[in-house]
């Protein structure tokens, strides 16, 4: 086991989040963000599902399984070996990440549940844990994201990291040490294990490299937890060490690393922060501006024909993450403000039937990249979301600010929203039947075994 060495405090970081895991029960986690948890399970489980199909995911799969994706869920008994079950956490963190339709929170500058979902599936049979312990370690993995993200972001994500698999490497392995039960010296060493393998870059931002940041780093989290409960070592000081993943990771490495205080010891992140459900399937820096120009097009009854120029101006973040200007395929149109708002003025809706490889180089959207221009308004923060969208038509110039994306933490979709989007995404795998019964017992989550709420979603081929 990694040695307790404190660094000069009287309790290490990896020790502080180590006691924090091994120590979490469902009765610790506040109601309100039970909720969170299992508005954020079901809305994943959906969207993993319909990722099942992409691309990423079939080459992942067969390169992880030597199965097709087929219909469902890489089924999780067929795990045989502790590397089987490692495996299927990266099948099934690509897939969750495949379409860009996951949930997100700024409390740890990425994409939460496709990290620490993958890691509960991947599990599943080995652990067969109960409604109220899935919930439990995908809090405790959330809150641990948070901590280790918490001295350095968002100017890590900034830097050129992607702050979903680096940040997310931790929390993936919080909810396989939480499952198994390690205690609090495994937990330890998992975590130290686990800092020396956070990688993603954001340059591969708009290809298959981008989802299987989730998958590496939901197998990174399952693979230090088992390697650690079979006696694996690591060193010490591994988060706040003078070469340490802080000051590595930091972008200003020499400056002293201000360590948070314990996980929830002013309150619940996921409570205080939250997690925001995607309303559309693309980068959440397109959000804002989608709805700013469907609601500029709706009062004014703008179609296509109208517009001469749209200029769109976001915040930094949004110009890091949208590079592709004039998209030729589905994942890069997935970051493209100008397919994003092409689609928000020429489309009814904004579904994943708007961000496919046809719809990538379909006219009706084409024609219009040309006249929309973006622009990053640097009066913004860096990680604002927040859209100032201006159309020009004949008519006059029509302009709307909007300050959040739909379905934030603080204004959640309903359950029939959440449904329907369920239904959306699931169908691309399994039964409509079968996605009605599998969103309710999603929503009962915490009263059910995993495995009875499972059953329905594995594919019959396994």
């Amino acid at each position: 086991m990694a040695q307790n060495s404190t660094h000069g405090q009287e309790e290490s970081p990896v020790d502080v989040l180590a006691d924090f895991i091994s120590e979490c029960t469902y009765d610790d986690v506040p109601d309100a963000a039970h909720e969170t948890v299992v508005r954020a399970i079901t809305d994943t489980v959906g969207v993993t599902l319909a990722g099942t199909r992409a691309g990423s995911s079939e080459i992942v799969t067969e390169f992880t399984t030597g199965h097709s994706s087929g219909d469902g869920f890489p089924d999780p008994s067929a795990a045989e070996t502790d590397a089987d079950i490692a495996e299927l956490a990266l099948a099934y963190g690509t897939a969750s990440h495949a379409l860009d339709y996951d949930d997100l929170s700024w409390a740890m500058d990425g994409h939460p549940s496709v990290v620490l979902l993958p890691p509960i599936l991947a599990l599943a049979d080995r652990v067969d844990p109960t409604g109220e312990e899935v919930v439990t370690a995908y809090a405790a993995g959330f809150e641990t994201a948070c901590y280790v993200a918490a001295p350095i972001s968002p100017s890590h994500y900034e830097a050129g990291w992607h702050a979903t698999s680096t940040f997310g490497a931790f929390g993936a392995t919080a909810v396989a040490a939480s499952l198994l039960d390690l205690d609090m010296e495994t937990t330890a060493c998992a975590l130290h294990v686990a800092a020396s393998t956070p990688a993603g870059t954001k340059e591969n931002f708009g290809s298959m490299t981008k989802p299987i940041h989730a998958g590496l780093a939901a197998r990174s989290g399952v693979t230090a937890a088992l390697l650690a409960a079979d006696g694996f070592t690591a060193g010490d000081g591994t988060l706040n060490g003078s070469r340490g993943f802080w000051r590595l990771y930091g972008p200003e490495t020499e400056d002293d690393v201000e360590v948070p205080t314990a996980p929830t010891s002013d309150g619940w992140l996921l409570e205080r922060r939250g997690i925001h459900i995607k309303r559309y399937p693309a980068c959440y820096f397109t959000h804002s501006s989608i709805a700013a120009t469907r609601s500029l097009a709706d009062e004014h009854g703008i179609v296509p024909t109208d517009v001469e120029r749209v200029v769109v101006e976001a915040a930094g973040g949004a110009g890091d993450a949208l590079t592709y200007e004039r998209p030729t395929d589905a994942l890069q149109s997935k970051f493209s403000m100008q397919h994003a708002v092409a689609v928000a003025i020429a489309s009814d809706r904004v579904s994943l039937g708007e961000f496919t490889d046809e719809a990538a180089t379909d006219d009706r959207f084409t024609q219009l990249y040309p006249r929309i221009d973006f622009a990053v308004d640097e009066s913004m923060s860096y990680d604002s979301h927040a859209a100032r969208v201006t159309i020009e038509t004949a008519d006059g110039s029509h302009q709307t600010v909007r300050e959040h994306p739909p379905w934030t933490h603080e204004h959640p979709p309903t359950t029939d929203e959440l449904e329907a989007k369920f239904v959306e995404t699931a169908t691309r795998a399994i039964t409509e039947s079968d996605a009605h019964r599998a969103f309710e017992a999603l929503q009962s989550l915490p009263s059910r075994r995993l495995s009875d709420v499972l059953a329905p979603l594995v594919g019959s081929d396994r």
